[in-house]
């Protein structure tokens, strides 16, 4: 009889079409891809579990950890099915939710559409009471007000309270004692601002703290049930969730927080290209991942994902900053867009195919699934283009049906354009694979990168079918597809650190530096963020400081790395040459030469995580070794806007330094690679996919 240890650890990731299982056995990848489950999303876990544990041959009760990641807060946010949700707020900002920023994202649209709050006017209350800017007491807070409104509360069916009171994150004592009056009457969770985003700005922590409760009760009762029947079926083991930073904190602080879930999913996929990157000397790194749902883009540079302290969710404009609901947390910084396997094709007014961002899902899913659906969906294009063997779709597991796919994209896209299948399915790909390079140009852009030198990681059930084509799109001339690509964010999960940030804003001009306050300040956030991590490992912790600085009048600041040390007094002069430089990084040049123009810290960050296993390294090999063709199929070529015979190779029957020619599709049980003609691909010594473009090989 076997007995549970650490070093089998097991990788789980919902996503909205499938949940992703990866299981590590001592260094061995067991996965496998189920359809995710809408009503019960733990069953497809369970139902994962149970495959990966049978290949691997071990009991569920030898899993020493669970690593969980989902898009369950994301989507409820998205789709407004969160808990009924009142929020307590100081008198006079009410509005505060709704009337956003004065900041127009699109300036001539005279007909603007803004997110709607997620929480209406008539369930915010208002209390009298006032915290002043440098956190004292500028008016006593009105107990008796809160008893009444905790009346309202109780009685008008709500299922949570959010508390978010200006300048709470100077001072947050108004927020904790008006949740204690609240709680007296209420049986429900009450989320306060000061904890769930202690920064600056009203609107996105007022935006944050109510998202927050808004997710709460859900993911609560979500969290709580799959621990139990994780339980039931022998998986006796700690739980641990990844968070939208990247790092694993505890269940029971992600029910506390569960706005910290959000993008948890995608944080993952992240991380494995980081390794990846890491595992290969890539210092810059374009990270694609592509699932049923939705495509994310990533930047990864030295090894690691940028980050960002607030991000948005829902975005009415597509790739348009401030047309979504921001969350003020932190996050790994990528675009993400409604492009995934799932994402329905149609035409719109003007004639032209759109792809997404609804999506055909899991229920009923894409037309060839045969479950019901009958919209066009791009895996019905993949299908009808040849891309995917209709037989051996997740291994076998799903049967696609060619001919419902064919129907569906005539019926929807090629009547209404007088195109064939073929055109209409080509026409599906091409629009998604140019929103896609769209979507990374825009990312490049907004974040001052030039990405024509990066290589692409590609991964997600679906990008290694159309990451050749996107690497045409944007330039690029190698793209590694790793082992493992279709389940790469459960992969990442299991190569998180556990971590968590701690951030708390005191506006601090540098002119008026008082080393043992900020001293101080830094000792609290580091005893908080060392906690959490605490909660799941007793291994070395390292901490990255951050000082997130501006020239004061500024609108936005910048982060600036700051060594992990007590500040001396004279730190004031040390910390305004790091923003200089990290200034002219940014910008160009510093401003300098004007009198009075002050630089001040805003928020200050504390980063704690613990260390992990370096990779080991592989060295990138463009190979010599042609490999025979055996099994060819017809599949479309977009070079020559027809079906070519293309060759059709086992991933697994290739070796280190095997090399074959474009066009030709790679198979294996959760994806397919397809090279295109203007690609060769090379395997690598750790199982990893290189796809070389043709005139830039070696």
């Amino acid at each position: 009889m076997t007995t549970r240890t650490d070093d089998i650890r097991l990788g789980a990731d919902i996503g909205g079409t499938f949940t992703d299982i990866a299981l590590d056995v001592r260094g061995t990848i067991f996965s496998t891809k189920v359809l995710t489950t809408y009503s019960a999303p733990e069953q497809a876990i369970l139902d994962g579990i149970a495959i990966v544990v049978r290949d691997a041959k071990i009991s569920t009760a030898d899993i020493g950890i669970v690593i969980h990641g989902t898009t369950l807060a994301t989507n409820a946010l998205i789709e407004r099915r969160g808990a009924k949700t009142a929020l307590v707020t100081t008198e006079g900002f009410r509005d505060v939710i709704e009337m956003r920023t004065e900041n127009r994202f699109e300036q001539y649209d005279l007909n603007l559409k803004l997110p709607t709050p997620l929480i209406p006017r008539e369930h915010r209350f208002t209390v009298k009471g006032r915290i002043g800017a440098e956190g004292q007491e500028l008016q006593p807070l009105d107990e008796a007000a809160l008893e009444e409104i905790a009346d309202q509360i109780a009685a008008g069916g709500f299922g949570a309270v959010a508390i978010g009171f200006i300048h709470s994150y100077m001072n947050p004592a108004h927020e904790q004692r008006a949740r204690e009056i609240l709680a007296r009457k209420l049986d429900m969770p009450i989320s306060v601002s000061a904890e769930v985003s202690p920064q600056m700005r009203e609107f996105e922590r007022f935006n944050t703290v109510c998202a927050n409760a808004y997710v709460r009760p859900q993911m609560a009762s979500y969290l709580a049930r799959l621990q139990t029947r994780l339980k039931d079926m022998g998986a006796d083991c700690p739980v641990f969730m990844i968070h939208s930073g990247g790092g694993l904190i505890s269940v029971e602080t992600a029910s506390e927080f569960p706005v910290r879930l959000v993008e948890s999913g995608p944080a993952g996929g992240a991380i494995f290209a980081a390794d990846i990157a890491r595992r290969f000397d890539l210092d810059t790194v374009v990270s694609y991942d592509m699932g049923g749902t939705t495509a994310k883009i990533c930047l990864i540079e030295d090894y690691a994902p940028q980050t960002a302290r607030t991000f948005e969710v829902a975005r009415t404009y597509r790739f348009c900053k401030g047309s979504g609901m921001p969350i003020s947390i932190p996050v790994i910084e990528m675009i993400e867009i409604g492009a995934g396997g799932g994402s329905i094709a149609w035409v719109d007014a003007m004639g032209r195919i759109q792809t997404g961002p609804e999506s055909a899902g899991s229920e009923p899913g894409p037309a060839c699934y045969g479950r019901g659906g009958t919209r066009p969906a791009i895996t019905d294009a993949d299908l009808v283009l040849g891309k995917l063997d209709p037989d051996s779709f997740a291994g076998g597991a799903i049967k696609l049906d060619a001919a419902a796919s064919q129907g569906a994209i005539t019926s929807d896209v090629g009547a209404r354009l007088s195109l064939n299948p073929l055109s209409a399915a080509f026409g599906i790909s091409e629009v998604v694979d140019e929103n896609m390079a769209n979507a990374a140009r825009v990312h490049a852009v907004e974040n001052g990168k030039n990405i024509s030198d990066n290589v692409m990681i590609a991964f997600g059930g679906a990008a290694p079918l159309h990451a050749a084509r996107l690497c045409e799109k944007l330039g690029l001339d190698q793209c590694l597809v790793p082992q493992g690509a279709g389940v790469g964010s459960a992969i990442g999960f299991l190569k998180a650190p556990f971590g968590y940030e701690a951030l708390a804003s005191k506006l601090t001009r540098l002119s008026q530096f008082k080393a043992d306050e900020v001293n101080a300040l830094l000792d609290d956030l580091k005893a908080s963020a060392e906690s959490f991590v605490r909660a799941g490992t007793s291994g070395r912790i390292v901490r990255e400081i951050t000082a997130f600085m501006r020239y004061a009048g500024q609108g936005w600041e910048i982060p600036v790395a700051l060594p992990d040390k007590p500040f001396a007094e004279d730190a004031g002069i040390t910390l305004a040459d790091a923003f200089r430089k990290n200034y002219e990084r940014f910008f160009g040049r510093a401003i300098d030469g004007l009198d009075g123009l002050e630089i001040e810290v805003v928020t200050w960050s504390v980063k704690a995580s613990d260390e992990r296993p370096a990779s080991a390294k592989h060295k990138i090999t463009t190979g010599t070794r042609s490999v025979p063709v055996a099994v060819t199929r017809e599949v479309f070529d977009p070079a020559s806007g027809t079906m070519q015979t293309t060759a059709i190779v086992e991933r697994t029957s290739l070796s280190a330094g095997d090399r074959v020619k474009g066009p030709a599709v790679i198979v294996e049980r959760e994806t397919s690679t397809v090279v295109t003609t203007p690609f060769d691909a090379v395997m690598q010594s750790d199982g990893a996919i290189l796809m070389i473009r043709k005139e830039s090989a070696a």
